[in-house]
């Protein structure tokens, strides 16, 4: 039973105001100003309690009982039917004949009073392999090439000689255990470059002591090329793809490519490219070595491949 804060009677203190009125003879005033409330409410319930006995002194629901203006059950039906449809609140409430206010008021008690919410976001696909060596998640990353900074940097997009510079590709790759990752710029993004990519790859992680068992790439061109997979082939990798237009299913190099981007790519002024370009290995240590990663308990992702987390640059780039 839900009495307010302030309430003078509970379902206990009614039952007392009764049986002093019905047992002990007092005048319904008289009760009344004992417990501290008025006559009208001492009648209320010694009626309430000749007619329904002690189940009339429990709360009542404040609802009326009938609402002359209430929105037919029919109408709301097919309101939501036409939304389902994706019908804006104007159509609906031109085709129902009622009112928009009406219309989103229903729609809001559905739930549906948002288009995005007919298709709900599916849930999150988390997975980890067991160890390091898994699975190995490549993927690539296009950048444009510039000379100078560009008007990102500068504000303004005067005198820019950036024009025809052309772009280069990071191929990325990124452990699916321990997130340890590694990445290298190529000219291009065909199946020459992706083989050369992940052969560098294969060996930094080597270096580690981290032997490969699969790979898991999208659908591009260079990875459905022969010589990737003769390549893997040749390094005894079993090559797997996502399902078409299904990104989520990479997830784990597609996040680590969003953090590439803030926190080197677009991190700070580079002259050139080539300058920005020289910080990716740096950038990569202390990504792997040092960065603390939410998803391993805010420690660094070397922590998972059992090497010291002091080891030096020159060691391993």
């Amino acid at each position: 039973m839900n009495n307010h804060k302030n309430a003078r009677l509970t379902i206990h203190g009614r039952s007392l105001l009764v049986r002093r009125i019905i047992d002990h003879g007092l005048r319904p005033a008289e009760a009344a100003q004992a417990m501290g409330v008025s006559t009208r409410t001492a009648y209320k319930w010694l009626n309430r309690f000749l007619k329904e006995g002690e189940a009339g002194l429990v709360n009542r629901s404040s609802r009326p009982r009938r609402c002359p203006h209430a929105v037919p059950v029919k109408m709301a039906q097919r309101v939501i039917k036409l939304r389902r449809q994706r019908k804006t609140y104007r159509h609906i409430a031109q085709t129902v004949g009622t009112s928009q206010s009406t219309v989103a008021r229903i729609l809001t008690r559905a739930g549906l009073n948002r288009l995005s919410h007919l298709e709900p976001a599916k849930p999150d696909n988390r997975y980890e392999h067991e160890s390091p060596g898994d699975l190995l998640h490549l993927d690539i990353k296009k950048l444009g090439r510039f000379r100078q900074p560009g008007h990102r940097v500068t504000g303004t997009r005067q005198h820019c000689k950036n024009y025809g510079a052309g772009w280069e590709y990071v191929h990325i790759a990124i452990d699916d255990h321990s997130r340890i990752a590694f990445g290298s710029i190529h000219p291009n993004e065909k199946a020459r470059s992706a083989c050369e990519a992940l052969i560098k790859a294969i060996r930094y992680y080597r270096g580690l002591g981290i032997r490969f068992q699969r790979v898991l790439t999208d659908n591009g061109a260079p990875y459905r090329s022969g010589a990737f997979k003769r390549l893997c082939r040749r390094l005894g990798l079993k090559h797997s793809r996502t399902k078409p237009y299904s990104p989520r299913t990479n997830g784990k190099a597609e996040r680590f490519i969003q953090t590439a981007l803030k926190e080197w790519a677009y991190a700070r002024s580079y002259r050139s490219s080539e300058q920005r370009a020289r910080h990716l290995l740096p950038w990569l240590h202390q990504y792997n070595w040092h960065r603390p990663h939410a998803s391993l308990d805010y420690k660094p992702p070397i922590s998972r491949s059992g090497l010291s987390v002091n080891n030096l640059l020159s060691n391993h780039i």
